[in-house]
């Protein structure tokens, strides 16, 4: 075989093999490569009409605050749903996607909150089952992709998001 020349070489593609050494001046930029005429078959200019139908028609012509996604996965865990007034990074929501509750784990919260004072150490924990009952249960929520935890569950029925990513809705 004869060693090809470096013009026949310059209008070939290179392919390069492990251990082969290539000269960055003869390599060809991804830009030259594109032919810009030619509209891509992946792109489609009425899909997002087509998007924004499909979330009306979820959303039952109710407005939302924000869509909120997984912060691991970003799978999509809910259309709807209200902002905190006070804590803008947390939710509420009704309707869910992609959630799952633990019902083998209880979480409470407590009535009343202990403060620290100055020079003074706050109460010990209580751990009677008295103190155990008061206060409201919580179910954690998980994302039922990826099992990262983004909430919690109420006795309500109500889904408060706290570990979500939000984005305009």
């Amino acid at each position: 075989m004869e060693p090809q020349k470096p013009e026949a070489a310059a209008k070939q593609p290179m392919q390069a093999e492990a251990g082969d050494r290539v000269d960055p001046r003869e390599l060809v930029s991804s830009d030259d490569e594109i032919d810009y005429s030619v509209e891509p078959e992946f792109y489609d200019p009425d899909l997002d009409d087509v998007d924004e139908r499909w979330i009306n028609r979820q959303r039952k012509g109710r407005t939302s605050d924000a869509v909120l996604s997984c912060p691991a996965c970003f799978t999509t865990l809910c259309l709807d749903c209200q902002r905190h007034e006070k804590y803008v990074n947390q939710y509420r929501a009704m309707f869910v996607r992609n959630c799952k509750v633990r019902t083998d784990q209880i979480l409470r919260e407590g009535k009343s909150k202990r403060k620290k004072h100055k020079g003074k150490a706050a109460d010990p924990p209580t751990t009677t089952p008295e103190a155990e009952s008061k206060g409201q249960a919580y179910h954690p929520v998980c994302c039922e992709v990826c099992s990262t935890e983004v909430g919690v569950f109420d006795e309500d029925e109500v889904y408060h998001f706290f570990n979500v990513i939000p984005s305009n809705s």
